[in-house]
């Protein structure tokens, strides 16, 4: 799903206090800088195109961003966006028969006729109501011994659904409360968008104008009201409301706009061109941490200096399908993507053995894929999370990184507190704590949080090393990226539980340590 929400522990009940956690204001273009000169754990991006790349050659890579649309038309994104030259825009034909009518700058698998899927339920959603109908006239004592261990999966997953609507349907009503009170207040206040000054003006008429007046005291600080509101308040309200009528809803169904036969995982052939898609803040957000234009003295700068991002929408606001993950890895392999980047996951799987026959393939055409860890500071060696590298045949796809994210200081707190982590599940590290990047519509920029902004620095470090180095193999540069990262030789905060522990960062990863650049780039010159 996409993981592009608000990730904090908000109690919004009115009778507790209310605890938001701003991002504090980091230098722009961070996650490129170099720890030493600018005193931010970036990947030291600039310091390798200023001292190892200057005047060296490179050839353009395709990076294929699996996720859910990119504006192909940001000012910041125009020039990298891909185009299959093998088809003509606009005629109504396949001209390069690969079976995708039109796929000029790429494919939507949550499109069809009339337009394409937004919101779709979770994969526990799916699980739970396709299981509802096998078993529904069925008990623990009546079912059949061959079905016993089916039925039990399902009366654990019911249970789990029905623990997670419960919990979501007491959010939003707590948000909802929240909000309400808070527009109340700003009503009182008399302006659109109060300053901090107006607030601590503000007389309370009542005692809840009083705690909403003291939450905002609290948390507002030096930041502007409205901005405060939509992404604390209105994106909250959002997520929730968002899970209790889409995400846990069994009688939600939005595929019928697709068209196809979702439980066929080996159709392959529908969708349409749309790579853009309702809401493509996420992928182009992604998209611009990999490639923004470095060239245009404009917006940011991307990490990869020579690279075209083919759009492939997969991921809806919910938990992907299977089918779809698995068409969009076999269409960017397909139409010469070299890197593959899927900031998506989620906590089930339908259909696994599609999904690792088109990993498999996508290794076999020499594609590097590297995965968001997610985003619920979970140790993924212990809680299952997918996609995953590990086959059900018990092997592991050679040419697969998967990603947790890091802050931008050297100390206590260089885990990000949501990030997954798993000493043998996530290979790496890398910058995911407020990243600015492209955002749709009118060329505007925002800072974001996430496994799902680390993943794309990698891609694009890995599509920056085929660039330049391009008889690497996607095994090279894997092993290339880990062998070059900075490691970490000290303990950082988690929490377990409601408790912080210390631990070791190198019990976080693979490598112990943070993706760089300027590494990489070195270690690759003296790969034959």
């Amino acid at each position: 799903m996409n993981k592009n929400f608000l990730r904090r522990v908000l109690s919004l009940s009115l009778v507790a206090s209310i605890s938001f956690i701003a991002n504090a204001q980091q230098k722009p273009n961070w996650q490129n800088l170099d720890l030493k000169t600018d005193s931010v754990f970036g990947i030291s991006t600039e310091k390798a195109y200023k001292e190892l790349l200057k005047g060296k050659k490179s050839v353009p890579v395709i990076v294929a961003v699996l996720d859910g649309g990119v504006d192909l038309n940001h000012e910041d994104l125009k020039r990298v966006i891909w185009t299959n030259k093998k088809e003509i825009a606009g005629n109504g034909i396949d001209d390069d028969k690969n079976g995708y009518v039109d796929d000029v700058h790429g494919w939507n698998f949550l499109g069809g006729p009339k337009g394409s899927v937004e919101f779709e339920v979770l994969e526990l959603t799916r699980l739970v109501r396709r299981d509802a109908a096998r078993f529904a006239n069925v008990t623990a004592s009546t079912v059949a011994p061959k079905d016993k261990d089916a039925y039990d999966t399902f009366i654990k997953n019911r249970t789990e659904l029905e623990k997670e609507l419960g919990t979501a349907k007491s959010n939003l009503a707590g948000i909802s409360g929240f909000k309400n009170a808070l527009d109340a207040v700003v009503k009182k206040i008399g302006k659109e968008n109060p300053t901090l000054d107006d607030f601590k003006n503000f007389k309370p008429q009542t005692p809840l104008d009083g705690r909403i007046k003291e939450a905002i005291l609290d948390n507002l600080k030096g930041d502007d009201f409205k901005d405060f509101y939509e992404s604390q308040i209105a994106e909250g309200y959002k997520y929730y409301y968002n899970q209790v009528n889409y995400n846990y809803n069994l009688d939600y169904d939005p595929r019928s706009i697709v068209g196809d036969d979702p439980n066929n995982s080996k159709e392959r052939f529908y969708g349409n061109n749309d790579i853009k898609g309702p809401d493509a803040l996420h992928g182009s957000h992604v998209s611009g941490i990999i490639a923004a234009d470095r060239t245009n003295n404009i917006g940011i700068k991307g990490v990869a200096d020579n690279v075209l991002i083919m759009g492939v929408r997969n991921t809806p606001n919910g938990d992907e399908r299977d089918k779809d993950v698995a068409n969009a890895i076999r269409y960017a392999a397909d139409n010469g993507a070299k890197v593959i980047n899927m900031s998506f996951g989620k906590a089930y799987s339908w259909d696994k053995a599609a999904v690792d026959e088109a990993v498999k393939y996508a290794v076999s055409k020499d594609v590097l894929l590297v995965h968001a860890a997610g985003n619920e500071n979970q140790d993924i060696d212990v809680e299952k999370n997918f996609p995953t590298n590990k086959y059900l045949d018990g092997g592991v796809a050679s040419s697969w990184i998967t990603v947790g994210a890091s802050g931008p200081l050297d100390g206590d707190q260089l885990k990000a507190p949501f990030s997954n982590y798993g000493k043998t599940s996530v290979d790496v590290f890398a910058p995911g704590v407020s990243i600015k990047s492209t955002v749709p519509d009118n060329n505007q920029y925002k800072e974001e949080d996430g496994t799902s902004m680390a993943a794309p620095v990698v891609s694009g470090l890995a599509a920056l090393i085929r660039s330049y180095y391009p008889k690497l193999t996607a095994v090279q540069v894997k092993e290339i990226i880990m062998k070059s990262v900075v490691k970490v030789n000290h303990n950082v905060s988690n929490m377990k539980g409601a408790d912080t522990v210390s631990i070791p960062f190198a019990d976080l990863c693979v490598t112990g340590g943070i993706v760089n650049a300027y590494n990489a780039l070195k270690l690759a010159a003296t790969y034959k």
